[in-house]
């Protein structure tokens, strides 16, 4: 069948059914379990309503069980226990945690993710406040926005491979098709530069991928955070004398810093979890191994069910205390 044809077939049933469920849903608890007719129709009614958003929101927790709750017990049972062949598995406590943290790639791993948690975070929020209110002032802001945004439509693997064509590197006769190389040698550079293999700088050059992605979501955010503030404090502070840098640290940034907040944790929670980039750029080569490289080495490359479990669970404790922070915090800002 066309992929295509079976897209589309695949929308229209996923579509159709999920319409199906909810209509019959209310069909079959006003018109058969709680009909709504005789002395006890009020009383049906009310236990109607009460029971239909537990029947709408059944699928979705069904899913969230299915594909959320059961993998992380399984992955947890798993980092518990070690592969013997014939697919046998014995309990061995908190051996595979311990190996993995002897291990100087986990080390490296470890190492590694902080320095993206520091860098890309304040990085992707930093680029994404000045551009948002950069663009605020621009005629052409609207189109300048997209301009920033259209990396968010890449995908992580897609980013990856323009930015490996940036870092090329070619015998020193040959022309430059890396854009970095072609600049280094034109402003005096000595030989092409192999990038991604200089230990230490290269995990900044991976780095610089998803800031780059990152950027756009939050320059979109903050900006509509921007366009929430008051304008009568700014007059305010105009009439009162202040400065445009001191309008935008001392007025706008601390109106918006809830927002910030948000999307630096969010921008947290997926830099804790980069994947492709590295995979796709170094493969945890030349000292650049992360966590979720690492999880999947030992999952598919080494078929190690137990340390590339071990490691998963690390993964979810990091993101576990950011997820539930932000949580904490959107519900406060709602009461």
């Amino acid at each position: 069948m066309n992929p295509a044809l079976q897209g589309l077939i695949t929308i229209i049933i996923g579509v159709g059914g999920c319409v199906g469920y909810f209509y019959g849903a209310n069909l079959f608890l006003d018109k058969v379990l709680f009909k709504a007719e005789g002395p006890n129709a009020g009383r049906n009614i009310n236990r109607a309503n009460m029971i239909r958003p537990w029947v709408f929101l059944m699928p979705a927790l069904l899913a969230l069980g299915l594909y959320l709750a059961y993998p992380v017990f399984a992955t947890l049972r798993l980092s518990f226990l070690e592969r013997l062949p014939g697919n046998e598995y014995a309990f061995v406590g908190f051996e595979n945690y311990s190996k993995m943290f002897a291990e100087p790639k986990f080390i490296e791993a470890m190492r590694n993710n902080v320095l993206w948690l520091v860098v890309v975070p304040a990085a992707a929020t930093a680029f994404g406040l000045l551009a948002a209110q950069l663009t605020d002032r621009l005629k052409w802001g609207n189109i300048a926005k997209s301009i920033v945004f259209m990396p968010m439509a890449i995908s992580f693997v897609g980013a990856a491979v323009i930015f490996k064509l940036v870092y090329e590197a070619r015998p020193e006769d040959v022309a430059q098709i890396g854009i970095l190389n072609h600049l280094y040698l034109t402003f005096g550079g000595d030989a092409p530069v192999q990038w991604l293999q200089v230990p230490f700088w290269n995990n900044f050059f991976l780095m610089a991928v998803l800031i780059w992605i990152q950027t756009g979501f939050a320059m979109v955010i903050l900006s509509a955070a921007l366009r929430g503030i008051p304008e009568e404090t700014i007059e305010a502070a105009v009439i009162d004398g202040a400065n445009p840098f001191q309008i935008f640290f001392k007025i706008k940034v601390p109106q918006i810093m809830s927002t910030i907040v948000v999307v630096w944790t969010t921008i947290t929670i997926a830099t804790l979890k980069v994947f492709d980039i590295v995979f796709a750029m170094t493969n945890g080569q030349w000292e650049t191994q992360v966590l979720a490289n690492y999880m999947y080495d030992k999952l598919f490359r080494a078929n190690d069910w137990g340390m590339g479990s071990a490691s998963a669970m690390i993964i979810m404790l990091m993101v576990t205390p950011i997820l539930v922070w932000n949580v904490y915090n959107a519900r406060k800002e709602m009461q």
